[in-house]
């Protein structure tokens, strides 16, 4: 009788144990003001969700990879350990995006799994939750053989209930510029054969919004989205690498390596996300050891205005007194300094004939000015020579680089974004990448990186019409979420959209305000003003320039929807300067200044006036005073704007 009691309850412990090994097991973690809420479901599937106020954001989605001659890991893991974290600190980036002071609070759960049957891998992925967001990321480790490990294939869906609004941008593939406009469509629009950009901005609906990016890109490739097949069932595309046909090997890795964090910033209004400082709280902290010689400012610049370079030495320094007598601290050279670039021949250590480069950059020094260089990425890496310029460029007392043509964010031109950046900044040189791929957030642990394009920016003007206001509006609420964009503003040339045409001098179809307006909205700490000294020096507005900053202490988003408007003010030291970018449609808006202390204020700004509509460059300069309890009422012109700066009154 014993024995059977006793060989009963051995049958009992087995049959329990195993019922816990096939039983699913959660996990959750919610960020500090518990508003947010992930949840990992550990079973046959690993799966995650998210809600935000009890709403569910994405529903049970699948997380996991698939390899070249090994199986896939996508569920059927034992835990091996698990951690649940807070932090919660605040931290003074380099260079001032948004905030003088980020506060870096989430709560964190890192799993590291362990397949139960053979080959038994392990994987460890980490979940973060925000107050204005989540982000997760996933750690691979060496496999069996002592041989690369190849990704084929990254699992994570985004399962997005019902068909809520989405702003999308096509690129035509992966090899690409990323300079395109963000389109309104019903997230339904986007299909597996869809390869869309980010950020993607989805409007649920009833004050919620959710914008997908992703931040950290180290030793992986970016991910673009489209479905599974599935209507809202959003995928990680992640780029091939070159040579490799889309279903092929997207990242060889030998070593241990992290996925760069997978990111859904989440608000009650789009301002949310345009204030959010998550993407850079996602990356290390500063990698420089003495960072000040890192100068944010307003470069002049020798290309947009003409449709072609004049490389001469007369135009050069016509540029450099132009950013003299405004104060700004830099003159960009362009292409053509070093001769034929883009061949064999091409040497990035000499410069043309028609030119003298020790004589240009004692000419800026004279008038307080730094040179930045053009430089075309093949010339860069052809022999290396990067590695002999950059010290070069550093003894001749240049300040920075801008590199053009990458046009790729595969695994491999992301390691060599991140060689270039790093040998730039052990020579102080600031860098500038255009044809490039999307900010990441790596402007914290390397601020030298100070801007970059990929953007439908204000070069478009040369040769298109698609740089509609509408789409100028929509870009502070898509594309300058990942950060820095050097959109290059300044075209002064301000006509009405009748007006416009294709020509030489470069027109634009905004007003004078709108144009001042670019100068606060768009964010890059290094801004490239795009326009002629003729157009620019004495004529109205260019008083603005002169005092605008680049980099900014405190941001506040004031108003507007993507396409219609947007009004934002960002403070620099004890000042707030006021930024509205406008589309077509004439309006009335009426914007709090309740982000102002107590007070009386003075605000000087610069308006439409009742003419700007057929006449977009007059403008209208102004000074009052200002209580810091009454709204702001605006009048915008079609395709208007409007920058305040507001001062207390002592």
């Amino acid at each position: 009788m014993n024995n059977f009691k006793f060989i009963s309850a051995i049958i009992i412990l087995v049959n329990l144990l195993s019922f816990q090994n096939v039983m699913a097991q959660d996990f959750t973690v919610t960020s500090p003001d518990q508003n947010i809420k992930i949840k990992i479901i550990n079973g046959e599937q690993l799966t995650w969700s998210c809600t935000f106020l009890n709403r569910m954001i994405t529903e049970s989605s699948a997380l996991g990879f698939e390899f070249k001659n090994e199986p896939a890991m996508t569920g059927n893991f034992n835990v091996i350990s698990t951690g649940l974290n807070e932090i919660n600190e605040i931290w003074n980036p380099v260079v001032k995006s948004k905030h003088s002071e980020i506060r870096n609070h989430f709560n964190e759960l890192f799993l590291l799994l362990k397949e139960k049957e053979s080959p038994m891998r392990e994987m460890g992925i980490t979940f973060r939750a925000y107050n204005d967001g989540i982000a997760f990321r996933y750690h691979l480790l060496r496999g069996a053989k002592i041989v690369d490990r190849q990704i084929t294939r990254e699992l994570t869906t985004f399962a997005i209930p019902g068909d809520p609004k989405a702003w999308v941008v096509e690129y035509g593939g992966y090899s690409t510029s990323q300079e395109s406009e963000f389109k309104e469509f019903p997230l339904s629009y986007v299909t597996d054969k869809t390869i869309a950009g980010m950020p993607f901005l989805m409007d649920y609906g009833e004050n919620c919004w959710v914008a997908l990016t992703e931040a950290r890109i180290d030793n992986f490739p970016a991910f673009y989205l489209g479905t599974n097949g599935k209507s809202g069932q959003l995928t990680t595309k992640l780029v091939p690498l070159p040579g490799e046909p889309e279903d092929g090997v997207k990242a060889r890795f030998a070593d241990e390596v992290f996925s760069p964090w997978r990111v859904l910033m989440i608000g009650n209004s789009p301002g949310t996300l345009i204030e959010s400082d998550i993407i850079q709280n996602l990356n290390d902290p500063c990698a420089i050891s003495d960072p000040s010689w890192i100068r944010p400012g307003m470069s002049a610049w020798d290309h947009w205005w003409s449709g072609e370079v004049k490389m001469e030495m007369p135009v050069i320094k016509q540029y450099i007194d132009l950013a003299s007598e405004m104060g700004w601290p830099y003159m960009l050279v362009d292409w053509q300094w070093y001769g034929k670039f883009n061949t064999p021949e091409a040497d990035i250590t000499r410069w043309a004939p028609q030119i003298n480069m020790p004589e240009i950059i004692a000419y800026a020094a004279s008038k307080n000015v730094r040179i930045i260089v053009w430089l075309y990425s093949t010339d860069v890496n052809r022999n290396s020579a990067y590695k002999k310029a950059f010290p070069l460029y550093h003894q001749w007392g240049v300040a920075g680089v801008k590199i053009d043509f990458m046009d790729r964010d595969d695994q491999q031109m992301v390691n060599w974004y991140h060689d270039i950046i790093r040998c730039a900044a052990d020579n102080q040189l600031l860098v500038n990448f255009h044809g490039a791929y999307k900010p990441d957030g790596i402007i914290r642990t390397w601020p030298n990186m100070i801007t970059r394009e990929g953007v439908l920016g204000g070069e478009y003007y040369k040769f298109s019409d698609r740089m509609s206001p509408e789409h100028n509006v929509k870009l502070a609420f898509t594309r300058m979420l990942a950060g820095q964009m050097d959109y290059t503003p300044g075209g002064f040339l301000n006509v009405t959209r009748e007006e416009w045409k294709q020509q030489v001098p470069t027109l634009v179809w905004n007003t004078r305000a709108a144009e001042l307006s670019k100068f606060v909205i768009f964010e890059s700490p290094l801004t490239v003003v795009c326009d002629h000294p003729d157009h620019i020096l004495n004529q109205p507005g260019s008083d603005f320039l002169k005092i605008v900053p680049t980099t900014w202490d405190d941001i506040r988003f004031l108003g507007g929807y993507p396409g219609d408007y947007v009004a934002i003010a960002k403070r620099s030291g004890d000042q707030w300067f006021i930024g509205i970018l406008n589309n077509q449609s004439g309006k009335q808006i009426t914007i709090p200044v309740n982000f102002l202390p107590a007070g009386n204020y003075e605000l000087e700004s610069w308006s439409d006036t009742k003419k700007s509509d057929k006449e977009p460059t007059d403008i209208q300069k102004k000074v009052q005073k200002l209580k810091f309890d009454e709204p702001l009422k605006i009048t915008l012109a079609k395709n208007g704007g409007y920058v305040g700066v507001i001062s207390k009154l002592k």
